[in-house]
């Protein structure tokens, strides 16, 4: 049995506590953002309609900063870790496993949902005439970016039910 250790506390501690919890809410919704979005972009290909300003300015082309924030997740923990005074390590199975759960979240993200992202902002910034049809690949594009959007979602609600429980 490990020596038992006191709760870590203090204002800087504190801070990164919340920066890292921050991290964790801005992917969230950035991530249910995404996932929405292109479910939306779904039901409105094909349609007669042009499609509405705030759908085509979430997909004008550029990084999803944003969405990177999710960095900070793991920059953070190891922070708090560090400044734990010894009452988490890395050797703890919850943290490993939150570490695990990360890795899953970046490789779905660079892997999937930002390069689906990035073929939809290149389509529809390509698309003079505002009225994109329902082929294959956009379908598809928007498709794999749903999936693996909620996929994150997922992951990072593991990994926060993890943080929180610490078994």
């Amino acid at each position: 049995m490990s020596p038992m250790h006191h709760q870590p506390d203090g204002a800087a501690f504190d801070i990164v506590l919340l920066l890292h919890v921050a991290c964790v809410v801005v992917g969230l919704v950035t991530t249910a953002t995404a996932a929405a979005t292109a479910a939306r972009l779904r039901r409105l290909l094909g349609s007669p309609q042009p499609l509405p300003e705030p759908l085509r300015r979430y997909f004008r082309p550029g990084v999803n900063w944003a969405g990177r924030t999710v960095y900070g997740i793991p920059v953070f923990g190891f922070v708090l870790i560090a400044m734990s005074q010894g009452a988490y390590a890395l050797v703890q199975g919850w943290v490993v496993g939150g570490l695990v759960l990360f890795g899953g979240v970046a490789l779905v993200g660079e892997g999937l949902l930002w390069p689906a992202e990035r073929r939809l902002q290149v389509v529809l910034a390509a698309d003079e005439d505002q009225h994109p049809t329902s082929d294959g690949s956009l379908d598809g594009h928007a498709s794999s970016m749903s999936r693996a959007a909620v996929a994150m979602v997922v992951l990072l609600i593991a990994g926060t039910v993890l943080m929180v429980a610490q078994p």
